[in-house]
């Protein structure tokens, strides 16, 4: 596949649908997002905006939940190691209470966990009776555990690619209706979710393509892909299907995957991932959200193009932005009631 030239600024102009444009911007309206993610969006203001300190403090007052909610974390990289460390420090608070931490290498936990808090087991998650269990680990857990801990409480997926496998799908769906236990999934780092949620529900969703890029060392592929080897300054390492990425780039391709659960009408199988190495973007994660609606009366299509920079630690699987968007879908789904399905959140 051909490399695509790095380190270009989208330029206006009316490319192909569903071809490739790495450099090209499709009719619409454009984002940079350097902030944070997943918070709600609303009319620009023309006063002054509050301080960044009081405007999360606001809206972690405004997400407490009515009644304190237990919570087990599934995995202690660096984004369950902020959600611990979030939950110890704030959780009193926003009525929330820890129940336990586990990850498949005990040891990481030594020193920052309390011992109390380690579950050595994850079978035995029942004994801490939790009300929703936050998975931020890999889609194996979904795929081994995410049924059995549907018996026991809601489920925050961190790993949407898990998805991908529809037995898995189909598995947590029967789950989840059995027990009557909800199955949450993270947006994580896909900005503008519920517009293409609410365009796809109306029909108006005609293509969708997401582009990740970031430098090889972000990634963590599998299979084929584990092999490939970066052609020049950028390179293209997959373009197709998201279902077809998923099992390949199962920690980079989450953002794509929770696009393709926001848009049920194209799905896994029709929505477009495309995975980009790129060696100029050794600190940052660029996601490039590409939707184009059915032509209309005058043949003209609607076109958004979202262009989201996400600074990221050198290496890091996660950008900096997505862990605070997890934080705050963590506070959603204490708010919400228990409700069979699958919800993005």
């Amino acid at each position: 596949m051909p490399a695509s030239t790095g380190g270009q600024r989208a330029q206006k102009g009316h490319p192909p649908y569903p071809a490739p444009s790495l450099s090209g911007e499709s009719q619409g309206s454009k984002s940079k997002d350097h902030s944070l993610s997943g918070l709600a969006q609303g009319p620009a203001s023309t006063e002054d905006p509050p301080q960044q300190g009081t405007v999360l403090k606001t809206m972690a007052t405004s997400m407490v939940p009515q009644v304190p909610h237990k919570v087990g974390v599934v995995g202690y990289g660096r984004l369950g190691q902020s959600l611990v460390s979030r939950l110890l420090t704030q959780g009193s608070e926003l009525g929330l209470e820890l129940v336990f931490v586990w990850n498949r290498d005990p040891g990481r936990m030594a020193g920052s966990v309390p011992p109390a808090l380690q579950l050595q087991d994850l079978t035995a998650l029942e004994e801490r009776h939790p009300d929703l269990v936050v998975e931020v680990a890999h889609p194996k857990i979904i795929h081994e555990s995410g049924a059995q801990i549907l018996r026991h409480a809601n489920l925050l997926v961190g790993s949407p690619s898990a998805l991908a496998d529809q037995t898995t799908e189909q598995q947590l769906l029967e789950a989840s209706n059995h027990w009557g236990h909800t199955v949450f999934v993270a947006r994580g780092a896909l900005w503008g979710s519920e517009d293409i949620s609410r365009l796809d529900a109306a029909g108006g969703l005609q293509s969708l393509r997401v582009t990740m890029a970031t430098h090889p060392d972000g990634f963590r592929l599998e299979g084929p892909l584990a092999a490939a080897h970066n052609s020049g300054p950028r390179t293209v390492l997959y373009e197709g299907p998201v279902r077809g990425l998923c099992p390949l780039a199962p920690r980079n391709s989450n953002t794509m995957a929770a696009a393709a659960l926001a848009a049920p009408s194209l799905g896994f199988d029709r929505v477009i991932g495309v995975l980009v190495a790129d060696l100029s973007l050794s600190d940052m994660h660029v996601v490039d959200v590409e939707l184009l609606g059915p032509p209309g009366p005058s043949g003209r299509s609607f076109a958004v193009h979202i262009h989201r920079e996400n600074p990221a630690q050198p290496g890091a699987v996660t950008g900096s932005a997505t862990v605070t968007a997890f934080w705050h879908s963590l506070l959603g789904c204490c708010q919400l009631p228990s409700r069979p399905g699958i919800h993005l959140r």
